[in-house]
């Protein structure tokens, strides 16, 4: 299994971790603002997703085999320690290595996370099976027809012309599928008591559900009164979500990190 990936600018090195079904693209959207700020950032694929391999086991998608692949990139790129930006999939498995490795991780960034660390509830995971099942049968298409968010109506379009775009970035659809049916399932860590150890520099970006309901935003207010050392970022009440946009974003993080 290889993982696709790239680096950019020269300083303390930071990580870029995706969210499932998307590719290193979905972190800051293709804002360059951290390299011209004195940033080293190194972004990749996650197994089975966008133009990096699966790996053999179709169950190998577990918060373990992510970290894993994550401490296999700090050592391949001879990184110490990083700033890890991670959005929804990639924020757990960023708290899961913090947990594991404080000692390789400089502060972290913590955009959207899907849930208290725990594996999804029930109904959560049968949503998840749909998508999967939608996306093995009928493609990106399928994802969409067994897409069923609750949206304000003005956020609609947007997010399934993102959604597409995002799912037409995969070299693999079926590895992303399996990714689906397991990632959800996968414990990152043992539910939000674990987070009052983390004595780390946080910054966690949350969204208002009317726009994203699949990250809720009760989850990143939980994780930032449960991080020590946490800031709270999220966009005004009826404005396009502070996750969603790239330099906005990116000039958040590096006030974050200026500070």
């Amino acid at each position: 299994m290889s993982l696709a990936g790239e680096e950019a600018g020269e300083g303390p090195a930071v990580v870029l971790l995706h969210g499932l079904t998307a590719t290193r693209r979905y972190v800051l959207h293709g804002s360059r603002s951290l390299e011209r700020s004195g940033r080293r950032v190194i972004a990749y694929d996650a197994r089975g997703h966008g133009e990096s391999t699966s790996p053999e086991d179709p169950d190998a998608y577990a918060y373990e085999d992510l970290t894993a692949d994550l401490r296999a990139v700090l050592d391949g790129r001879g990184v110490e320690r990083a700033v890890l930006i991670g959005g929804s999939m990639g924020a757990h498995t960023a708290v899961a290595l913090a947990l594991e490795q404080p000692e390789r991780v400089e502060a972290l960034v913590l955009v959207t996370p899907g849930y208290p660390g725990h594996p999804s509830d029930a109904d959560d995971l049968a949503a998840w099976d749909s998508l999967a099942a939608g996306l093995r049968l009928g493609g990106v298409d399928g994802f969409l027809d067994a897409y069923r968010p609750t949206l304000d109506a003005k956020y609609r379009e947007t997010v399934e012309t993102f959604t597409r775009q995002r799912l037409g970035r995969h070299r693999d659809i079926q590895a992303v599928a399996d990714a689906m049916t397991v990632v959800p399932r996968s414990p990152a860590f043992d539910g939000l008591d674990a987070l009052d150890g983390i004595e780390l520099p946080s910054l966690v970006v949350g969204s208002h559900d009317g726009a994203d309901p699949g990250h809720p935003l009760r989850v990143a207010e939980s994780w930032a009164e449960h991080l020590p050392r946490a800031e709270l970022a999220v966009e005004d009440e009826g404005e396009s979500p502070l996750a969603w946009q790239g330099a906005q974003l990116s000039r958040r993080i590096a006030a974050f990190l200026d500070d």
